[in-house]
């Protein structure tokens, strides 16, 4: 659930996998390990990934179904205000070594 109540379908990558609802915890929990990354202190950690969701959820609001790779675009726009360092560390989780 979208923390709003409603629901809504997250089309994953390349469609291969099926569709599933969104998960705020689950979004939550990748912005603040990006966070933590960049060696950003655990409540700092906590407060941009609540601020980067709140942000994703607004966003969310009018729309049923999105994808996997919008959620992330969305949320890095977001989390590039907060934390830059993060935000990279994020945006390019597949090519990080």
């Amino acid at each position: 659930m979208s923390g709003s109540g409603k629901a809504i379908d997250i089309v994953k990558r390349s469609g291969k996998r099926p569709t599933e609802a969104f998960d705020r915890g689950k979004l939550h929990a990748s912005v603040k390990a990006a966070c933590l990354s960049v060696r950003d202190h655990d409540g700092a950690a906590t407060d941009t990934a609540d601020k980067v969701c709140d942000a994703v959820l607004i966003w969310l609001d009018i729309r049923p179904e999105v994808t996997s790779h919008d959620i992330r675009r969305v949320a890095s726009k977001h989390l590039i205000r907060y934390h830059p360092e993060a935000a990279y560390i994020y945006e390019h989780h597949r090519y990080t070594i």
